[in-house]
């Protein structure tokens, strides 16, 4: 790929991966392979979860245009070999997530992708791009389903800063760009848009009635959770990537 033509974007926004689209790949050994080292480069590189959480998910059986996706990522990977996380001291020990999800996302079995991000002192420390579990039947739903899962990983690293020594009172901050979904999260009062959302998702209201979470809404523009639930445009990828803290150590100063 060293002679391959650079890319903007690690998916293409207007291209939709279905299970049986195209014609089967001849080495899917060799598809498996290089989707393998890409999920390890998410461990450094935010910016390609969600592009290689969608090319995980076809595995067993990889078509050539499975493929070609993967090879686009690639080729965006070329033309920023110098991205990073820069980490800096913002002045503030505040601990905050941002949640979000796609709507039925994936044609294939219509379920939503689970997108957050938390930062810690103003620095990313984790992040996740997940297919749910389950199917959504409403904005609601998916949304305060995303919620749950980002309060897990809010919990955890508390948990993980309590151990090293490392102590803040403040409430941490969940922050959500669905309104309907923080007033479920809220609002102790089961109602007809609750009452078909499993149990387990509920366990947001307790932390936030406990005092360690506050949640509170965002515009969608401002939602940096958004690079990790969908595929996005090039001016959007790149303001997403600045405000992740990401740097290019190979750019002009």
């Amino acid at each position: 790929m060293l002679s391959s033509k650079p890319v903007d974007t690690p998916m293409d926004p207007n291209v939709k991966l279905t299970v049986e689209d195209g014609e089967p790949l001849n080495d899917p050994e060799k598809y498996r392979r290089l989707v393998g080292k890409l999920n390890y480069l998410t461990i450094t590189l935010p910016n390609i979860a969600f592009s290689a959480s969608v090319v995980s998910q076809f595995l067993p059986s990889p078509k050539i245009t499975h493929w070609n996706a993967v090879i686009r990522i690639l080729r965006y990977l070329k033309g920023n070999p110098g991205h990073g996380l820069v980490y800096r001291d913002y002045g503030h020990r505040r601990v905050e997530g941002f949640s979000d999800a796609d709507w039925a996302g994936s044609l294939v079995d219509r379920r939503s992708t689970t997108g957050y991000c938390v930062f810690v002192c103003g620095n990313l420390v984790s992040w996740k791009s997940k297919k749910q579990s389950v199917v959504s039947r409403s904005s609601a739903e998916f949304e305060y389903r995303a919620m749950a899962h980002t309060t897990c990983e809010l919990m955890w690293v508390r948990q993980l800063l309590t151990e090293i020594g490392f102590t803040e009172g403040s409430p941490m901050q969940l922050r959500c760009d669905n309104q309907t979904a923080i007033h479920i999260s809220s609002n102790p009062v089961f109602h007809e848009r609750t009452k078909h959302i499993e149990v387990d998702c509920h366990f947001v209201r307790e932390k936030i009635q406990q005092g360690l979470i506050s949640s509170c809404h965002m515009k969608t523009g401002e939602q940096l959770a958004d690079i990790f639930s969908k595929s996005l445009g090039n001016v959007r990828v790149q303001y997403l990537c600045n405000k992740l803290g990401m740097r290019d150590i190979y750019a002009p100063t």
